[in-house]
């Protein structure tokens, strides 16, 4: 039984395999002292973990001592990597990148071989381009639409509205509209920026993941949504490292 984690500061997701077939996926929270739950009748027959995160380094350690206690197998986190059978980094310093974006362009190398631009909308938007000839061309990291929401609710004066994932563009006549339309509008631009970025470098397919991937779609954008990119990716590398 092998389980993979993609944990971020807030959130985690999960998935549970036996012989690369899923048994069961779902979500827990960093700040529970039981994260696993869902599955705790499972994590005594698991034979290894694998694990990409952005959390910080507290989180990070307390998610392992909670693996080491609760799981039999082998822990092991995996991180950004220079290149990996024909995927190669542009960073100079890998250890600088996130290992959610390395794993979910791995995930979307391995899914489609060819060059692609791969969009995680979550937390924060990541937007990262791959060449036809696996070269990673470099990417950008923007807020992402509930930190542009919190942003207005904490640190903006006077601005009071409730969120909604409504989808609208024509101008707002209220501050919730003007606000969650604002959401839309941005939405549209960064669609049609990364329509036009992948064809200008001559990429083939745009793949999307993350909580506010069907927003996206929603204003126009052409990807296929695969909501768990990330664990495909690190599922991918773990299966290589453990073949080899």
């Amino acid at each position: 039984m092998r389980l993979l984690i993609d944990a971020g500061n807030t959130r985690l997701k999960w998935r549970l395999e036996h012989d690369l077939t899923v048994i069961s996926q779902g979500r827990g929270s960093m700040s529970s002292d039981h994260p696993l739950s869902d599955i705790d009748q499972y994590l005594g027959t698991v034979s290894r973990v694998a694990v990409s995160t952005v959390a910080r380094e507290d989180l990070r350690m307390a998610l392992d001592a909670y693996l080491q206690e609760r799981v039999p197998g082998e822990v092991r986190f995996y991180w950004a990597e220079k290149e990996r059978l024909g995927l190669r980094n542009s960073y100079s310093n890998v250890s600088a990148m996130g290992a959610d974006r390395w794993h979910g362009m791995y995930g979307a190398w391995k899914k489609r071989g060819r060059g692609c631009a791969v969009i995680d909308a979550g937390s924060a938007i990541t937007i990262d381009y791959v060449s036809d000839s696996g070269n990673h061309l470099g990417g950008y990291i923007l807020p992402g639409l509930a930190m542009m929401f919190k942003s207005l609710k904490t640190d903006a004066a006077r601005i009071a509205f409730e969120p909604n994932h409504a989808v609208a563009l024509e101008p707002g006549q209220s501050t919730g509209e003007c606000v969650n339309h604002g959401m839309s509008w941005v939405s549209l631009a960064i669609a049609q920026q990364l329509h036009r970025d992948v064809e200008q470098l001559g990429l083939s397919d745009i793949l999307v993941t993350g909580g506010d991937a069907s927003r996206l779609q929603a204003v126009g954008l052409n990807a296929s949504e695969h909501p768990s990119l990330v664990l495909d990716g690190l599922g991918f590398i773990d299966h290589e490292v453990f073949s080899a």
